[in-house]
C-alpha cells in the first residue's frame, strides 16, 4: 500500500480553517497564526449536507480524498514548518535519548506451544520489532523461528500475529504493512526456515487457524479494495474462507458469508478435536458492539452446513475453549458483569446452553480473551476495582479458587490447550514491566519465566487509586503514578489519559516513555470512566448512544477532581487520549476549553457525522448510535468535535496525532479537526497536527518509531504545562 503523505518526516501541522457547523460563527480562512507561525490555507468546499432538517456545514470534505493533489500539497506544505517546531523544543533530544535508554531492556512474549515446541518472541531492546524464538525443550536453547528484521523492507513490514500449525512443523505469520489493518499472512516451514507459496490475503482482525490435519487454514477476509480506496473502503462483504495448502489462493473454498447482511464479519476458532470450526460474528468488527452471533460447522461431514447456536445479536458470546465434548463460551447473557456458559455441539438445541460460572461482583472483561479452557481447568481473569483477578473453575463449574498474583496489576495469557500442564502469562503495573510466569496446575503455583532488567528503579515510585464523583454522583475509580519524592497534592505538571467505549477496561499497563514524564515530576492518572469494560457491560452501556456525553462527563469530573484537590492547577493539566480516546480529548477539549493546560488527541474519530461512511466506521454505530436516527443524530451533533469548534475561542495547545496508514480511524477525521480548531483558535496556543509516516492505528509501529512519536508528544507536553525540559 503507497502512502497518502509522500513527505520522508514525521510531520506537525497547523491548519487554518473554520468551525464546521451552523451553530458555531465561521471564522474567515487563512486565520493568522500564533505563536508566529505561519500556516497554508487548507482545501475547502461549499459542501453542506441536511439531516433531519438540520443544514450541516462541511467545509473540509476535499480532505476526506486523501490522495488529491490539494491535500498532498497541503501536507507536504507543513513539513517544513514541522521540522522547525520539532527542534524548537527545547530538551527533545535529551527526552529522545533517556526514552531510548528506558525502551532498552529485554522483552519476552508470553509463550505459547504446539506438539512439545514452545515459541515465544523476544527483543533485546535495541530491535525494531521481536524475534520469535522456538524452544524444545522449555529449558533447551532457543533458535530462531522468524526475525521479522531481516524481511525485505518494501512497505515497512510489520508482523502483527503468528499461528503454528497443530504439529508444529508450520507458522502462519501476518504481515501489515506500515502498520495498515490490512494484513497478508504468510506459511513458513519451520524445518527448513523457508516460506511456502501460500499467501492469505484481504484479512483484517482475524487470525486465520489451521486445520487439524494442518493441511489448509480457514481464515476470515474481505473482497480487495480499489486501488488508491484502501484507506477509505468500507468493510462489507466478509466471509471465511479454506485454503488448502499448495493450490492457488484463487480455489480457495468460501464455507461460510452472509450476503443478505454485507455488513457482518465472522471470526475463525477451532475446537480441540478439530471437529467443530465455531463461527462469532458481529455487526461490523466482533465484539465492537459486544453482540454476536455462532455458528457452528461439522469439519466432520464434508459438505456439512452451518448450524445456528445463536441469532439475533441478543448479548455478547465469546468462545472460550472445548472440554470433554462440550464448547464453552463467555457470554453477558442475562449477565452484564459476564458468565461462563457451556453447549453439547451434537445436541445443541435439545441440550440447550448451561450455566458454568455464574456471573458475580466482579466484571469479566469482553474481547480481552478473558476466559480461557486450559490444563483440564477453566480459568477467569476478572477485574476487580481496575486490576486483576484469575479464578479457577473445574470443566462443571465448581470453584478451584485463586492464582496467586504478585501484586495489583494486569494480568494477560493464560492461552492453550485442554490437556496441557502448564500455562503462561504476564503480569505488568504502570511502573511494573511486564513479566511472565510460569504457572503449573498441579501445585496452583507459579515461577518466574523471564524478569526485565530496567534502566529505572520501579521502587522510587507509588500507585495509588483513588475515587471520584461522577457529574451524577457515581464512584469512579482512577489510578495515579508518581515518583515517592513528589508531594501528590502539590500543583504537579499531570497528564489525564481516559478511553471510555466499546467495553474496554483501561487497566494499569507499563509504558516505558512514562517513565521519562514521572522523572520530570510529573503525575499520570488514568480515569476508569463510564463507557469502559471496569464494573462490566453495565458501566459499558451507560455511556454509549444517546448516553455517550456520560463519557466526556466523567473525564471533566476526574480533571475538576484533580484541580480541586490540588494534585494539579489547569495550567499544568494535560490530557490525552487515542482512538476512541482520541474523542474523548476532542470532545472535552470543544466542551471545557477553559480547563487543560495541553491536549494530546491520537488517532480519534472526530467527525460523528461521517465515521460510518469508512473503514470500520459502521460497526461503531453500537456505541456511537447512527446519525441516520433524529435522535442520535441530536446526541452525535451535541459532542462531535469536528462541529463542536466556536470561533473566538481560546483552545490550549493541542497535538492532534493519526497515521498516515490508518485504516481503522481515517486521517481525515484529524485533518478536518485541526483545521478547525487551528481557525477558530483566538489565543496564542498553536494547535498541531502530527501525521506519523509508515505508521498505522497503533501509532509507532516498531520501536524506534515509537521512541520518536512518544519524545515529541512528551517534549510537546514539557514545554505547554511549564515544566522544566531535561538536561542533555
Amino acid at each position: 500500500m503507497r502512502p497518502h503523505v509522500r513527505s520522508a518526516l514525521p510531520v506537525l501541522l497547523c491548519l487554518g480553517a473554520i468551525a464546521a457547523c451552523t451553530h458555531a460563527p465561521q471564522a474567515p480562512p487563512g486565520a493568522a497564526a500564533p505563536a508566529g507561525l505561519a500556516y497554508p490555507v487548507a482545501p475547502r468546499s461549499d459542501t453542506v449536507d441536511e439531516y433531519h432538517g438540520v443544514r450541516v456545514p462541511d467545509p473540509y470534505r476535499p480532505l476526506e480524498d486523501l490522495d488529491s493533489p490539494a491535500t498532498r500539497a497541503w501536507v507536504e506544505a507543513e513539513a517544513s514548518l514541522t521540522q522547525s517546531y520539532l527542534d524548537g523544543l527545547s530538551g527533545r533530544d535529551a527526552l529522545r535519548i533517556r526514552i531510548a535508554q528506558l525502551y532498552d531492556f529485554e522483552r519476552t512474549g508470553i509463550p505459547f506451544s504446539a506438539n512439545g515446541h514452545y515459541f515465544y518472541t523476544d527483543n533485546s531492546g535495541q530491535q525494531n520489532q521481536s524475534v520469535l524464538l522456538t524452544v524444545a525443550p522449555l529449558d533447551g536453547l532457543p533458535g530462531v523461528a522468524l526475525d521479522p528484521n531481516v524481511l525485505p523492507a518494501d512497505g515497512n513490514p510489520i508482523v502483527v500475529g503468528y499461528v503454528i500449525s497443530p504439529d508444529g512443523a508450520l507458522l502462519a505469520y501476518g504481515i501489515s504493512l506500515s502498520g495498515s489493518d490490512w494484513t497478508d499472512w504468510h506459511i513458513r516451514e519451520l524445518a527448513s526456515g523457508q516460506d511456502r507459496p501460500d499467501v492469505l490475503r484481504f484479512t483484517k482482525y482475524y487470525r486465520p487457524v489451521f486445520g487439524r490435519d494442518g493441511r489448509g487454514l480457514y481464515y476470515s477476509a474481505f473482497p480487495a479494495p480499489k486501488p488508491g480506496a484502501e484507506l477509505s473502503a468500507a468493510d462489507l462483504n466478509n466471509a471465511v474462507y479454506y485454503h488448502l495448502l499448495g493450490t492457488p489462493s484463487s480455489q480457495d473454498v468460501r464455507v461460510f458469508a452472509d450476503a443478505a447482511h454485507p455488513e457482518r464479519q465472522f471470526l475463525p476458532h477451532l475446537s480441540e478435536d478439530g471437529r467443530w470450526l465455531v463461527l462469532t460474528s458481529g455487526e461490523g468488527e466482533v465484539g465492537d458492539k459486544g453482540l454476536e452471533n455462532v455458528d457452528l460447522i461439522d469439519l466432520n461431514t464434508p459438505g456439512s452446513k452451518a448450524v445456528s447456536l445463536v441469532t439475533g445479536f441478543p448479548a455478547a458470546f465469546e468462545y472460550a475453549g472445548s472440554e470433554g465434548g462440550q464448547l464453552y463460551f463467555l457470554t453477558s447473557l442475562e449477565a452484564p458483569n459476564g458468565r461462563v456458559v457451556s453447549v453439547d455441539p451434537l445436541h445443541p438445541q435439545s441440550a440447550g446452553w448451561r450455566s458454568v460460572v455464574p456471573e458475580s461482583a466482579d466484571a469479566i472483561a469482553l474481547g480481552e480473551d478473558s476466559v480461557n479452557v486450559v490444563g483440564h481447568q477453566i480459568l477467569v481473569n476478572a477485574i476487580h476495582d481496575a486490576h486483576s483477578r484469575v479464578l479457577r473453575f473445574a470443566p462443571d463449574g465448581r470453584a478451584l479458587g485463586e492464582v496467586a498474583l504478585p501484586g495489583v496489576g494486569t494480568v494477560s495469557g493464560f492461552q492453550g490447550h485442554a490437556s496441557d500442564k502448564e500455562a503462561f502469562y504476564s503480569f505488568a503495573g504502570l511502573v511494573t514491566p511486564s513479566t511472565v510466569y510460569r504457572y503449573d496446575f498441579a501445585s496452583n503455583t507459579s515461577q518466574v519465566f523471564r524478569a526485565p532488567r530496567v534502566a529505572f528503579d520501579p521502587s522510587l515510585y507509588v500507585t495509588q487509586q483513588v475515587f471520584y464523583p461522577g457529574k451524577d454522583g457515581t464512584r469512579i475509580p482512577m489510578l495515579l503514578v508518581h515518583a515517592k519524592s513528589v508531594n501528590p497534592q502539590g500543583n504537579n505538571p499531570l497528564l489525564l489519559y481516559g478511553y471510555g467505549g466499546f467495553g474496554i477496561p483501561m487497566l494499569p499497563r507499563f509504558d516505558p516513555a512514562l517513565v521519562a514524564w514521572l522523572e520530570q515530576g510529573g503525575v499520570y492518572a488514568v480515569a476508569n470512566i463510564r463507557g469502559g469494560g471496569e464494573y462490566g457491560e453495565a458501566w459499558h452501556r451507560q455511556a454509549i448512544l444517546t448516553h455517550k456525553q456520560v463519557v466526556f462527563d466523567d473525564f471533566i469530573a476526574a480533571a475538576e477532581w484533580l484541580i480541586a484537590n490540588h494534585y494539579t492547577s489547569t495550567p499544568r493539566l494535560g490530557i490525552r487520549g487515542g482512538s476512541n480516546g482520541g474523542l474523548l480529548v476532542g470532545a472535552c477539549l470543544t466542551q471545557r476549553p477553559d480547563l487543560y493546560g495541553a491536549a494530546v488527541a491520537q488517532v480519534g474519530v472526530m467527525d460523528m457525522l461521517r465515521f460510518s461512511l469508512f473503514g470500520q466506521g459502521a460497526g461503531w454505530q453500537g456505541d456511537y448510535g447512527s446519525p441516520q436516527d433524529p435522535e442520535q443524530f441530536r446526541a452525535l451533533y451535541a459532542y462531535s468535535p469536528v462541529h463542536n469548534v466556536r470561533s473566538g475561542m481560546r483552545y490550549p495547545p493541542t497535538l492532534i496525532v493519526t497515521g498516515d496508514h490508518d485504516t481503522r480511524v481515517m486521517p481525515m477525521h484529524s485533518f478536518k479537526f485541526a483545521a478547525a480548531l487551528q481557525a477558530a483558535q483566538a489565543g496564542p496556543a498553536p494547535v498541531l497536527l502530527m501525521v506519523d509516516i509508515a505508521s498505522g492505528h497503533g501509532g509507532g509501529e516498531t520501536v524506534s518509531q515509537a521512541i520518536t512519536q512518544k519524545a515529541d508528544v512528551y517534549a510537546f507536553l514539557l514545554k505547554n504545562l511549564a515544566v522544566a525540559p531535561p538536561a542533555h
